[in-house]
């Protein structure tokens, strides 16, 4: 640790990675204000609490079983039906499992907004504490393993004489950095779990970012399986950096939405103007 804390080149990956934990976090806290917005608001609290300790400890758990999960990357079963190939892997089964849990979650919680089933159900049983943290933890398994593949890669795990930080130093850095980005979203998932439940659009928004990511979770998973239709056509995963982009530049839009509404002066009507006599009365 202490030839950690003197490599300059360590900070920056500490820093870099620390960064990127917290953007590719992001989906995770709109799914937690989501999902606890539908708690009563003495739980909604716990909920998120749980929730990024549940995300932490995942990570946490996979950096200790870094070889395990590294083995998920070997083929399980091969599938060739003349147009259709696959080999697929236990890395692909469970991100293509996310973002199908994902889709499904998405599509419903929108449909239950349009429908105006939501007031109806909120702080039941259905609704509970106990099904939101379930909730949470089977999505934080599919993020934890996008995340810890993500820093595998960032973080090389060569000896220091070859210009990496060892296995040792590479897992204390990406400890480091999974232990200060859940902090931070500690810190900012109550005003973000506020501001969220307090904009229906805001909501209907960040479903929607999640619907981009469940699709982006199956592409994934489909170019990880190496999807083959044909002899030619092979599914590609999406660049997380053009749907993080796509994502920003809507809530930027967004936000500036929120605030032109605000400055919106009401128009009021002269008495002339009102055809309705009942309503004339009643102004």
């Amino acid at each position: 640790m202490t030839e950690l804390i003197s490599n300059p080149n360590a900070w920056v990956a500490l820093l870099t990675l620390t960064f990127l934990e917290i953007i590719l976090g992001i989906d995770n806290i709109v799914f937690l204000s989501i999902v606890s917005g539908k708690l009563p608001a003495k739980d909604q609290p716990k909920a998120r609490r749980i929730g990024l300790t549940l995300a932490m400890a995942f990570r946490i758990i996979l950096l200790f079983g870094i070889t395990w999960v590294l083995s998920l990357q070997e083929t399980l079963f091969h599938l060739d039906f003349g147009i259709f190939e696959a080999h697929v892997t236990g890395q692909s089964l469970i991100i293509f499992g996310g973002g199908l849990f994902l889709l499904y979650k998405s599509v419903s919680e929108i449909h239950h907004k349009m429908e105006g089933e939501e007031e109806g159900t909120k702080g039941k049983s259905a609704s509970g504490l106990t099904g939101a943290i379930f909730q949470i933890a089977l999505l934080n398994i599919v993020f934890s393993f996008d995340s810890i593949l993500t820093a595998i890669g960032m973080i090389s795990m060569k000896s220091p004489a070859q210009g990496g930080f060892g296995p040792d130093g590479a897992i204390e850095i990406m400890i480091l950095s999974i232990v200060i980005s859940i902090g931070i979203m500690m810190v900012f998932a109550g005003p973000v779990s506020k501001f969220v439940n307090e904009h229906p659009t805001i909501q209907i928004l960040g479903l929607s970012f999640l619907i981009l990511i469940g699709v982006m979770l199956l592409a994934e998973g489909s170019h990880l399986a190496h999807f083959r239709f044909g002899n030619d056509i092979e599914v590609s995963s999406i660049p997380k950096g053009y749907l993080y982009f796509a994502i920003f530049f809507s809530l930027f839009v967004e936000f500036l939405n929120i605030k032109m509404r605000k400055n919106a002066k009401p128009v009021k009507l002269h008495n002339s103007e009102i055809k309705d006599e009942k309503l004339k009365d009643i102004l």
